[in-house]
C-alpha cells in the first residue's frame, strides 16, 4: 500500500464502540469505512454457549472473511489513492485464537494466519479502544445483540487483557505506526459531542504529523 494514504483501523475488546467510531472517522473524513463480518458468522452464537466446541470454526470463518476484506482493501481503495478506516485490525485474530483454541490448533491456525497475511496492507494510524468490564457489559446490554447476550463476563474480563497485552507487543514490534489510545470510561463519543470532537481532532492531528496525504481531511 502507498504509505502516505491513510489506513486507519480501530481495535478494542467486544462492545468498546469500534463500529461508531470508525463510522464517524468515515464521515468526518470521507474516508472509505471497511467493518468486519459478525452477525454472518454461523458459528458465533454457538462459540458464545460452547466455546470449547466451536472454537476453531468460528476463528477460521473470520480470518478468511477478514482476508478476503484486506484484498478489497487493496484493489478497491488503496491502489485508487482512496483513504479507508476498518473497525478492526486483522491482528485480532491472533488475540482471541490463541485464547480459545487447543495447542495443536492454534500452531495450524497460525501457519494459515501467516501465509494469509504476508503481504496484507499494514495500517499507518491504529486507534485503540479500551474500558473497564461494567463499561463494557453495559454497552453490550444496550445494543441489545441476541447472539451477544451469552457472553460470559469472565471471557470478556480475560479478553480485556489480551488486548492490552497484544497492543503493548504491537506497539513494541511496531514503532513506526502511532496508536492512539482512548479509555471508553472517560469518552463517550456515541453520546457526547465534544468528546468525539475532542477523538476527531487528535486523530486529525496524528495524521497530518505522520506526513500522510491528507487533501481529504478539509
Amino acid at each position: 500500500m502507498g504509505s502516505r494514504i491513510p489506513f486507519i483501523t480501530v481495535e478494542g475488546p467486544i462492545g468498546v464502540g469500534k463500529t461508531s467510531l470508525a463510522k464517524a472517522i468515515s464521515e468526518r473524513f470521507e474516508f472509505a469505512l471497511l467493518k468486519e463480518i459478525v452477525d454472518e458468522n454461523p458459528f458465533l452464537g454457538k462459540f458464545y454457549t460452547n466455546i470449547d466446541e466451536w472454537s476453531f470454526q468460528t476463528e477460521m470463518f473470520f480470518l478468511c472473511n477478514r482476508y478476503k476484506q484486506l484484498e478489497d482493501i487493496n484493489q478497491f481503495y488503496l491502489e485508487k489513492d482512496q483513504p479507508v478506516v476498518a473497525d478492526y485490525h486483522i491482528f485480532k485474530n491472533l488475540i482471541f485464537a490463541e485464547r480459545t483454541l487447543k495447542a495443536h490448533q492454534f500452531q495450524k491456525y497460525l501457519q494459515i494466519y501467516d501465509i494469509l497475511t504476508a503481504d496484507m496492507p499494514v495500517p499507518n494510524v491504529v486507534v485503540y479502544l479500551h474500558a473497564s468490564l461494567d463499561t463494557l457489559l453495559d454497552r453490550i446490554e444496550m445494543r441489545g445483540r441476541d447472539i451477544e447476550k451469552n457472553i460470559d463476563p469472565a471471557y470478556l474480563s480475560q479478553l480485556s487483557m489480551d488486548y492490552e497485552q497484544s497492543m503493548a507487543q504491537f506497539e513494541k514490534s511496531h514503532p513506526d505506526i502511532p496508536v492512539i489510545r482512548f479509555n471508553g470510561d472517560q469518552f463517550d463519543f456515541v453520546q457526547n459531542k465534544e468528546h468525539l470532537h475532542k477523538i476527531l481532532s487528535e486523530i486529525e492531528d496524528i495524521i497530518l504529523e505522520k506526513g500522510v496525504r491528507h487533501n481529504e481531511l478539509a
